[in-house]
């Protein structure tokens, strides 16, 4: 099955790919390449997710846009592979279908010779996608097989559609500890409402939730569970116009509000499981 009906002329539009359908209209898309969510529409609303027109998803890459799986590293936060592997592989489509209201898809990626080779541990993941409504549940469910503990740091690289990222916000940050990665600080969020009028990269630590999106026409609201940290992410002009799968002026059209479990790693113990999950709904 491809995405060809819901992604249009995309360069991901004959990607194996998995669309759902709520009984009221809702629908996404997933692809089997990294179980990355491409496109959600509440019912009755617009595309929510951004999704760069320049991206692909050829072996080896990343899609630029969506919601991204960062497993079993965020960012450089460690050795390994920057936002990790979960990305990068094909994951296996378990089930789909539809239960009372809710349209949902489950994928599941496990440990094999190349994840071993850059991360020596038996994992499972499943990613579990629901919609109905107005409302999109994004389940990661990370699972230990194996007979040593691993620790591991996770998030949902959520890229939120925008008409214009400069005159969107996000509220609910006041008073949170963040890490500014571009001035390499530590400081406190002091007004409830955060702007982007140039490039941000922030990870709120032990953020308040939720958090609320308003743009032109827009408010989306989102919340976590399993999950401790928020990032706010856009990569402004100078850095979006050195990027080969975005569009020079993408940056306008999107902002990032990741859900993230980065100051507290998970330490799973052999049989451990541990489950995060981000929320989102389109109000209004």
């Amino acid at each position: 099955m491809s995405a060809a009906a819901h992604l249009g002329a995309s360069a991901l539009a004959d990607a194996p790919a998995v669309t759902l359908r709520s009984p009221d209209g809702a629908r996404a898309t997933l692809l089997h390449h990294g179980a990355h969510l491409v496109a959600w529409q509440p019912a009755g609303g617009e595309e929510q997710l951004y999704l760069s027109p320049l991206t692909d998803c050829a072996p080896g890459k990343a899609v630029r846009g969506g919601v991204p799986v960062i497993f079993p590293q965020f960012s450089d936060q460690g050795p390994g592979r920057r936002h990790g592997f979960a990305r990068l592989h094909t994951w296996t489509l378990e089930e789909t279908g539809v239960r009372g209201e809710h349209a949902f898809a489950v994928f599941s990626l496990k440990d094999n010779e190349a994840t071993r080779a850059e991360w020596p541990h038996a994992f499972s993941l499943e990613l579990t996608v629901s919609i109905s409504g107005q409302r999109i549940d994004i389940e990661l469910a990370v699972n230990n097989p194996g007979e040593t503990s691993f620790d591991f740091t996770a998030a949902l690289h959520t890229y939120l559609r925008c008409d214009n990222v400069l005159k969107a916000q996000v509220e609910g940050l006041q008073d949170c500890t963040y890490e500014d990665k571009l001035q390499g600080s530590t400081r406190q969020q002091w007004s409830d409402v955060l702007g982007i009028a140039q490039a941000t990269d922030r990870i709120y630590w032990a953020a308040p939730q939720p958090l609320m999106l308003r743009g032109l026409g827009q408010k989306v609201r989102t919340g976590w569970d399993g999950f401790e940290d928020a990032v706010i992410w856009n990569p402004g002009p100078e850095a979006c116009a050195r990027m080969a799968d975005m569009p020079p002026e993408g940056w306008r059209d999107m902002l990032c509000i990741e859900a993230a479990r980065i100051a507290n790693p998970v330490m799973l113990a052999p049989g451990g499981e541990w489950v995060g999950m981000q929320t989102m709904l389109k109000v209004g």
